[in-house]
């Protein structure tokens, strides 16, 4: 997997160009849109996204590459940037939205922004990452938090337990989890949601500054820490409360030992809130949600946007309705609704959402107030794709290699993220 992370990087590094127009006075603009909204639901919200489109006249052109946005998606992507013909929007990530935009191939769709007022419906830490140098570049669909433990109350009941608040209660309810003969953890065996659980785990055990100092500044005095140590120690202790599922387990699988109650708990995104009611149970029902341990005065965020590439000015007006039609706030209602993310607009009612959802809503509102909303390291929001790689790979084999010590894979973790310095 950090070999397909490095090769993202260096494919983010050669951003895009130009899309093309169909001719006469207000006649019919090509909107080309890479996505990977493949699922059911995802599809039907997008579907309101390319009626709205179609109604102002433009014609939509899916760009799907349903392999989760992964290696083959950034390769094609800049196959066609390099050739001169990019798609006319992309949907790309935090720190890669900056990549591309540093190179001078992103189109700035700031008289929108300003016209809609962004800047008082996005959070500013959410609004940065969609600017460059000041400007808009990029429209946010979404917002998902990653820093969730979703527990089965049956799981939780059967141990005499209640949803721990601290790592220290984490650890008796997994103890008690165990005796009672379930599996705490559910595991899935996928490195990148590794990553995810161990951000969490940095965030609980150092705080929030810590994570500022060590994921957002890589300062070498957080990345080599009696925090950063016992950060490691206590991500590495959850393995013994895991099922040996094996590497072809994954999310999907994980998600479905929580809500069948073979396990007790699941580290993991709202993403996963697509599998419990696919699986008919309602989250914040069914299946309880809480913050991670010691972590309910943070959210870390993962956004989805569409980065606007330069169309050299034929169908501006076209991509400048697409980031309008993202922004609009029955979209993004209808769009988050189906994928079980929340609203990036601070002003959509929740009304319709799922507890777990509006939970959500309000603590992203108070830590936007608080100032400790966070980007995902996880999942590329805070660091360029390249850097994530390096960190990543030190934290999979710190979980794979049982002789790795906490104090050496902070070493090789705080050489990863310096790498870049050289």
């Amino acid at each position: 997997m950090a070999a397909a992370f490095a090769t993202l990087a260096a494919l983010a590094a050669c951003p895009p160009a130009a899309a093309q127009a169909q001719a006469p006075p207000r006649a019919v603009d090509e909107v080309e849109v890479l996505h990977f909204w493949t699922s059911g639901g995802e599809a039907a919200a997008l579907a309101k996204l390319k009626a709205t489109l179609r109604a102002e006249g433009h014609h939509w052109k899916d760009f799907t590459v349903a392999d989760g946005g992964g290696g083959l998606a950034m390769m094609m992507l800049n196959s066609r940037v390099v050739s001169g013909n990019p798609p006319t929007a992309a949907q790309i990530k935090g720190a890669a939205i900056q990549e591309w935009a540093r190179n001078d191939r992103l189109a700035s769709i700031d008289e929108v922004a300003r016209g809609d007022q962004w800047n008082t419906l996005l959070p500013a830490t959410v609004s940065d990452t969609m600017k460059y140098h000041g400007r808009y570049i990029a429209a946010p669909l979404n917002v998902h938090r990653v820093n969730w433990l979703w527990i089965n109350p049956a799981a939780l009941k059967k141990a005499n337990a209640k949803p721990p608040a601290t790592w220290d209660e984490f650890f008796a309810v997994a103890d008690a989890m165990k005796k009672a003969g379930l599996v705490p953890v559910a595991h899935s065996g996928q490195s990148w949601l590794d990553m995810g659980a161990f951000e969490s785990v940095a965030i609980g055990v150092g705080g929030v500054e810590f994570y500022k100092r060590a994921f957002l500044r890589l300062d070498p005095s957080a990345l080599i820490s009696p925090e950063m140590e016992k950060t490691l120690a206590t991500y590495k202790r959850l393995k013994s409360y895991t099922a040996n599922t094996g590497a072809g387990h994954d999310w999907v699988a994980a998600t479905a030992m929580l809500t069948s109650g073979q396990a007790g708990m699941l580290m993991m995104g709202d993403w996963a809130k697509a599998e419990m009611r696919a699986g008919g149970k309602r989250p914040g029902v069914d299946v309880l949600c809480v913050p991670m341990p010691d972590t309910a005065g943070a959210f870390t965020f993962d956004i989805d946007a569409l980065a606007m590439f330069q169309v050299n000015g034929r169908d501006k007006q076209a991509q400048q309705d697409l980031a309008r039609a993202v922004m609009d706030k029955d979209f993004q209602q209808e769009f988050n609704l189906a994928k079980g993310s929340i609203p990036v607009r601070l002003d959509v009612k929740l009304d319709k959402f799922d507890d777990c959802a509006k939970r959500s809503g309000l603590d992203f509102k108070s830590s936007a107030r608080r100032g400790t909303l966070l980007p995902s390291l996880a999942h590329g929001m805070a660091q360029p794709s390249h850097t994530v790689a390096r960190m990543w790979d030190v934290i999979s084999q710190f979980w794979a290699q049982d002789k790795m010590s906490a104090h050496e894979a902070m070493t090789r973790l705080a050489e990863a993220a310096r790498a870049d310095a050289r």
